[in-house]
């Protein structure tokens, strides 16, 4: 193991955190990891890294802190207060915020980190759970460039496409954006899905053509068997799809943004969750297609 590499503290080991965490320890990197559930914590063990029993030990001796947790409250949650991030980790230290969070949130984190003299970048990430595991996942800062070309290294072992897309904040609005493209991407799938399969025509056929075309995309390369399969274990979970689509809604509505379409796929994820199915993959939209489409499901 390289000793020039910065010791890295991991809050979060859930879906994505746990891949994530475990490929930093495969490229060389001392990683000290911390969550709520002890079973997750002796996974990263088994994979070479180390557990820690609480924030303030995990992140003590970091160099690099990487959070990565379902959404503000739990950012919040984890930085502030005594037993947090800022209060724990030493003066220079960069945070590095991966969780999908309101642009506002990742710009107060900043600014309170700023006077415990912590660097912080947000860099919320794209590719679901099979873009962890690959490592190729899509991450989108908001910074200032010296901290990111510091985390560039670390970020690679991380992802493919690593882009600083402006000041605090703007890592989060372009991921806001993602989920939007996504959401409206997934339910135009779901209803070409119900409608190929309603018209007798083969399915994984259909789908096969049509993304070697202008209609292919990387949700339809990703979620094709899950639609054909109807296999909705969750990569991504309606519930988390769910909260992005309230943060799109919401900062666009303050910059004077219209998202027609985009308010309408909101208000379908909302009631896919209403129905019980939040905590399937978001691939299930097609489950709130067929519903409409008197399928029983």
């Amino acid at each position: 193991m390289s000793s020039n590499l910065p010791k890295v503290a991991w809050i979060g080991l859930g879906i994505m955190g746990s891949p994530m965490s475990e490929n930093l320890v495969r490229a060389g990197y001392q990683v000290t990891g911390h969550t709520l559930e002890q079973d997750k914590i002796d996974r990263l063990v088994a994979a070479g890294g180390r557990g820690a029993a609480s924030i303030a030990d995990a992140v003590r001796d970091a160099d690099v802190v990487i959070t990565m947790v379902p959404a503000s409250p739990q950012v919040e949650a984890i930085a502030y207060g005594p037993d947090g991030i800022l209060e724990n980790a030493r003066q220079g230290a960069l945070l590095i915020d991966m969780s999908s969070i309101t642009p506002q949130t990742s710009v107060d984190l900043a600014k309170h980190a700023r006077d415990k003299g912590i660097r912080v970048l947000d860099a919320p990430v794209s590719g679901g759970e099979a873009g962890a595991i690959e490592a190729v996942l899509s991450i989108m800062a908001g910074g200032e460039q010296t901290d990111f070309d510091a985390a560039k290294p670390l970020l690679e072992a991380l992802g493919k496409t690593i882009v600083l897309c402006g000041p605090h904040g703007s890592g989060q609005t372009v991921k806001a954006a993602n989920q939007l493209i996504v959401a409206v991407n997934i339910q135009a799938c779901a209803e070409a899905v119900v409608f190929l399969e309603k018209s007798g025509v083969d399915l994984a056929a259909a789908l096969d053509v049509l993304n070697g075309g202008l209609a292919g995309s990387t949700v339809l390369t990703r979620k094709k068997d899950n639609f054909i399969e109807r296999d909705f274990a969750p990569g991504f979970r309606i519930d988390l799809h769910h909260k992005d689509m309230g943060i799109v809604t919401d900062a666009a509505r303050n910059v004077g943004a219209a998202l027609p379409v985009g308010g309408v796929v909101a208000q379908l994820v909302a009631s896919l969750r209403a129905q019980g199915d939040g905590g399937l993959d978001h691939s299930a939209l097609l489950r709130s297609v067929e519903r409409l489409s008197g399928s029983q499901v």
